[in-house]
């Protein structure tokens, strides 16, 4: 299914994405040497259930997951990249860890990503992964006009990441969004330009660069659900919900301050 949301819509949408943004970045404060990912999770209920709006994941059961995600944020350390599933782990200085948080509120959702490195520790390989999975962001987003199409972005961000050095896995990537968290299309990190559903105003994305220092081969936990570099390297991610307008693409998961 592709939604395409009315002014009406887009308004709310813009609420669930602050939401979801202020969210994340509290959490980004947070995490300091010493936090445990657990407390990361229970603080994040905390704040959703205070703005009254509900999580996408806590029920989330798709085919590719262990039942249900039971747990309200993702967290991703190191060589983990996507679907962390948290558990008992106290962050520690160099920590890569990536928060992924997707939010329903007044019948629309968003979802965003972002990446740091905890503590003092500024690892040079962490600092790089990070740097590329913004940029491809960035320029993706650049690239999201009425008209462009699928194919376009993917590209955008492929170039990005080969450019970079980076391998490429296309199993999971970008996706629409509305009143359900994952919607078609799928957006590959890496395509064809010219290919693929048109963009259109009304249309919400969830951008989502992501990579892996030296491989494109994940490996899945035993929890079911957290997905790994196979070769224990670092790995980052960075994620937009944005929405088509006329004008180009407009960012939704940014702080309200």
């Amino acid at each position: 299914m592709i939604e395409i949301l009315t002014p009406a819509d887009l308004g709310r949408a813009r609420v669930t994405g602050a939401l979801v943004a202020d969210i994340l970045y509290t959490m980004k404060s947070r995490a300091t040497v010493g936090t445990n990912l657990l407390d990361i999770d229970r603080w994040t209920k905390e704040m959703i259930v205070e703005a009254g709006a509900e999580s996408c994941y806590v029920d989330y059961e798709p085919s590719f997951g262990r039942g249900p995600f039971g747990h309200y944020i993702c967290t991703a350390v190191n060589d983990a990249v996507l679907h962390g599933k948290p558990h008992d782990y106290t962050l520690a200085d160099g920590d890569l860890l990536t928060l992924d948080l997707a939010v329903l509120k007044s019948g629309i959702a968003a979802d965003s990503a972002i990446s740091f490195i905890v503590g003092d520790s500024r690892p040079a390989e962490s600092v790089a992964l990070i740097e590329v999975t913004e940029r491809a962001l960035k320029a993706a987003i650049a690239a999201a006009v009425p008209g462009a199409r699928i194919g376009d972005l993917s590209h955008t961000i492929g170039t990005v990441l080969s450019e970079a050095g980076y391998p490429i896995n296309v199993e999971f990537g970008g996706h629409g969004i509305g009143s359900t968290m994952h919607q078609d299309p799928h957006v590959p990190n890496n395509g064809r330009p010219g290919r693929g559903y048109k963009l259109r105003p009304g249309l919400l994305l969830a951008l989502e660069p992501w990579v892996m220092a030296d491989t494109d081969k994940l490996v899945t936990d035993a929890d079911g659900w957290t997905l790994r570099s196979k070769t224990g390297a670092r790995t980052a991610h960075s994620e937009h919900t944005i929405a088509i307008t006329p004008g180009g693409a407009e960012i939704l998961t940014l702080p309200s301050q």
